[in-house]
């Protein structure tokens, strides 16, 4: 029978053992890493689809019972397919580099990217944005209209969960606590500086 002693000791070496791990900043700076190289496809489609969009509207100009669009103009057929191109090319150069490198120690601790992967990050960013833009068009919300939180983090919510239903195991693999707590770090801020970008581009007509 287990005394109430061994379980003090079990949880006080639990305890230590996770501090320890919080304090590692290698293994921060590590998951640093990680969350870069798993987030790529997923934060390049939606700046792509600014740049490289345009054409006919993906809800061809339908309405919801609500009498607004479904999407509306900024959604487009073009800035969908070509900003998972762009997203899928850039983990295709991840998949390319992880060929080259192969298992080296240096590379040890990088997730392994699939097609699969990075297409599902790829297009599950876009089906975000797109779920988004839906929801902002039913309460009201007009295009480039600001809607915090949602606006930064729909790409993430889209990526995971479309990973989720045909990749669950290599999910849950490799999104460790670190590497998702500088995801929800990371994403707002590229967020904020690729609109900012775009707006003084002049492919923005708003600069968030």
């Amino acid at each position: 029978m287990v005394s109430f002693f061994d379980t003090l000791i079990f949880f006080a070496t639990l305890y230590t053992k996770l501090l320890a791990e919080i304090l590692n900043i290698d293994s921060w700076f590590f998951a640093l890493v990680s969350a870069l190289w798993i987030m790529l496809p997923a934060y390049v489609p939606n700046p792509a689809a600014v740049i490289f969009g345009g054409g006919p509207p993906i809800d061809g100009g339908a309405t919801w019972r609500d009498g607004r669009r479904l999407f509306g103009e900024g959604k487009t057929v073009r800035g969908f397919l070509l900003g998972v191109l762009a997203g899928v090319a850039v983990g295709g150069v991840e998949l390319w580099v992880q060929t080259l490198a192969g298992r080296t120690l240096s590379w040890y601790f990088l997730p392994i990217q699939t097609l699969l992967t990075v297409s599902t990050f790829a297009v599950g960013a876009l089906l975000g944005d797109l779920a988004k833009s839906f929801i902002k068009r039913r309460i009201g919300k007009g295009q480039g209209d600001p809607w915090p939180v949602a606006d930064q983090y729909d790409l993430v919510a889209g990526a995971f969960l479309l990973t989720a239903l045909v990749a669950p195991g290599w999910l849950l693999q490799n999104i460790t606590l670190p590497v998702l707590a500088w995801i929800l770090l990371l994403t707002p801020v590229l967020h904020r500086i690729t609109n900012i970008a775009g707006y003084h581009l002049g492919v923005k007509r708003v600069p968030w």
